[in-house]
């Protein structure tokens, strides 16, 4: 008679013994990035995600506000790698911001990782790039760009899922946060929620406990959030600073303008507050709204977790 072998047992724990928590949202930097977040900063090429990157970089490592604006409740060292950019530049740009604010390069706790290359879809390298964060215990990672970090297929929902693990283990491991950079589809649909226009498959907006999204809107530099348990901060224009070359940063120039969108959120939640799940034809059909202006207002909607697409459409979310 065949013996069975006995495995040791998944650990658990009664509900009630869960040590309790205080349930107010932590932030790495207010309305940004939540404390021990993983998620990306996703946009197009040249919208300026690493120079967003850098500056919550800089601000999480200094402790001063990012864009002049967000506060950073509790600073320490940054570990960064930007696999597109030369080391000089890494530092002109980062020097540029910190004299803008003031700061003394020298003492800035950013640590670039200078490896000519890093493929993290291979065990080598994900053992080098965790024994680093090990010793530097940094508050945050910062990776640019997601695309010359692996050799996986994007679109391949298994290998991608194997990579996103591995930085959510890194997170957890050494609690900190995991900031990823990612380009964007080229012909993401107008009107779709941000995160849905990421190149690859779907996993990586599912990913992101924090997200910000840059966007170009005629002449505009749109910054949007997005959080798993916190609602979006209101979306605000961004603008690259360069009237003085030596201090040239990324700065907030106005909230963005709701053009008309608050009453057509409301006109949105209140078709949908029956529960029912409604195209987005439907939708246009009965609110007699242009398809583009619709689509501003749903992703505002979803960003804020107000509605959620669902198989048969857009439902309210209780």
């Amino acid at each position: 008679m065949a013996t069975i072998e006995r495995q040791q047992p998944l650990p658990v724990v009664r509900v009630g013994e869960i040590p309790f928590e205080e349930t107010a949202r932590r932030w790495l930097v207010e309305q940004l990035w939540g404390e021990s977040s993983v998620g990306v900063i996703g946009g197009a090429p040249k919208c300026s995600k690493t120079w967003l990157g850098l500056d919550l970089a800089l601000s999480v490592a200094t402790g001063t506000a990012c864009l002049g604006r967000y506060a950073v409740p509790r600073g320490g060292p940054v570990l960064v790698y930007l696999a597109e950019d030369a080391l000089p530049l890494v530092r002109e740009r980062v020097a540029g911001m910190a004299r803008h604010r003031g700061l003394d390069l020298d003492r800035v706790e950013i640590h670039v990782i200078t490896a000519p290359s890093l493929r993290l879809d291979r065990a080598p390298h994900r053992a080098q790039l965790l024994e680093t964060a090990r010793r530097l215990r940094p508050r945050l990672l910062l990776l640019d760009p997601l695309v010359r970090l692996h050799g996986i297929d994007e679109n391949h929902a298994t290998e991608v899922a194997g990579l996103l693990a591995y930085f959510r283990e890194l997170q957890r491991k050494l609690d900190l946060s995991v900031i990823l950079v990612h380009h964007t589809r080229k012909n993401a649909a107008g009107g779709v929620a941000a995160g849905q226009g990421l190149r690859g498959s779907s996993d990586l907006h599912a990913f992101g406990d924090s997200n910000l999204y840059l966007r170009r809107a005629r002449d505009r530099l749109v910054l949007l959030t997005e959080h798993r348990a916190a609602p979006a901060s209101p979306p605000v224009q961004l603008e690259l600073d360069s009237t003085d070359a030596a201090t040239t940063h990324l700065k907030v120039v106005a909230e963005e303008r709701d053009d008309g969108r608050g009453d057509l959120r409301c006109s949105v939640l209140a078709v949908l507050a029956d529960g029912e799940a409604w195209t987005r034809a439907r939708l246009r059909e009965q609110l007699s709204v242009r398809n583009e202006r619709l689509g501003r207002a749903l992703e505002s909607l979803e960003q804020a977790g107000r509605i959620r697409r669902s198989d048969g459409g857009w439902q309210a979310v209780n």
